[in-house]
């Protein structure tokens, strides 16, 4: 059996933020590897034109290149619909059915979780591991469950990581004043927003 993370996202673009956390993730888990799942349209952000998917995916295989632990999967790219995330695990599960899963979430995540899709369902397929993002404090489970009332089966742990202030709509801002992305994204991201005028309409 392999203990496998789950990380979702935009990654519209990918940055330094999301690395160390899916790193941390991989590490305090501990997890045999961590899977980047980009959302094809994610269901809260239906009203914002996204980066086309495969280039997407792009940057995100230049950033995790050389990480053994670290895969992407591309599931959510041909379904219909919004990206749920119940679904996402669900069809994991169906693959991988031996396996265990952990859902890794930043903290500014958290209390949108019990309004995500079928909240009972997420806790049926996977483990939640939560690490703290700035300005978004954790407590402990106990507490979290209490205030954000969580299905009493879904299984919850928080992390420590270091705190990494990025956020991709400030990337996309950035690369559209033609500002420096160095050492906020993985070099050859930055090189792959330059070649491709990415953002330049953010």
């Amino acid at each position: 059996m392999s203990r496998i993370g789950v990380f979702g996202g935009t990654f519209d673009p990918v940055h330094m933020g999301h690395l160390v956390l899916a790193e941390q993730g991989r590490e305090q888990g501990p997890l045999d590897r961590v899977l980047f799942i980009p959302a094809a349209r994610p269901p809260h952000k239906l009203d914002r034109v996204l980066t086309p998917f495969p280039q997407r995916v792009e940057m995100l295989a230049l950033a995790i290149a050389g990480h053994s632990a670290f895969q992407i999967d591309e599931l959510e790219k041909d379904r219909p619909g919004p990206s749920y995330t119940v679904d996402t695990l669900e069809e994991l599960h169906r693959r991988f059915p031996n396996d265990q899963f952990t859902l890794l979430i930043g903290s500014d995540c958290l209390p949108d979780l019990v309004h995500w899709r079928d909240p009972a369902g997420i806790a049926t397929f996977a483990e939640v591991l939560v690490l703290a993002r700035p300005g978004w404090p954790i407590h402990d489970p106990k507490q979290i469950r209490a205030d954000l009332h969580f299905p009493d089966n879904l299984a919850l742990r928080v992390a420590v990581a270091p705190l990494v202030d990025i956020s991709s709509r400030d990337l996309r801002r950035r690369a559209a004043e033609g500002r420096s992305l160095r050492y906020l994204v993985p070099r050859a991201v930055e090189c792959y927003i330059q070649n491709h005028h990415l953002y330049a309409d953010a």
